[in-house]
């Protein structure tokens, strides 16, 4: 369904650092660096696509994240979603929600959410029932 997600950066190093280890934690891998735009991908070890993409805007203008505007990534599993959360907000993240069950999403639903030192909103998510 999706090809790609960018996420705009206004400090592409703090940004690379922030997403690097998030990525990492949800066992993404870095797809590409380039430092002369800059930006990078990451994608999933076994399929080329999506790509999750960061990086400074087009338009060579400040970055700035939109009102209600959401990027949730996948998780293998529960603990999985609590490492990604801990580890954005140890990378600078801010949190908008801890890890947990969101029965009105559905019963199985299991998600926490943060912000990147940008401002981006972000959710790690597990659809499955627990263990995953």
């Amino acid at each position: 369904m999706l090809s790609h997600v960018y996420i705009g950066a206004n400090d592409f190093e703090r940004a690379f650092s922030f997403y690097s280890a998030l990525m990492g934690e949800l066992g993404l891998k870095l797809r590409f660096r380039d430092d002369g735009k800059p930006w990078a991908g990451w994608q999933s070890p076994d399929a080329p696509r999506p790509l999750f993409l960061v990086g400074t805007p087009y338009d060579d203008q400040a970055a700035s994240p939109g009102n209600g505007q959401m990027v949730a990534l996948m998780a293998a599993d529960r603990a999985t979603v609590d490492r990604a959360h801990a580890t954005a907000l140890a990378h600078g993240g801010v949190c908008e929600g801890p890890p947990g069950l969101r029965p009105h999403y559905h019963p199985d639903y299991y998600g926490a959410y943060f912000r990147d030192p940008d401002g981006n909103k972000l959710c790690v998510c597990c659809h499955t029932p627990n263990p995953c």
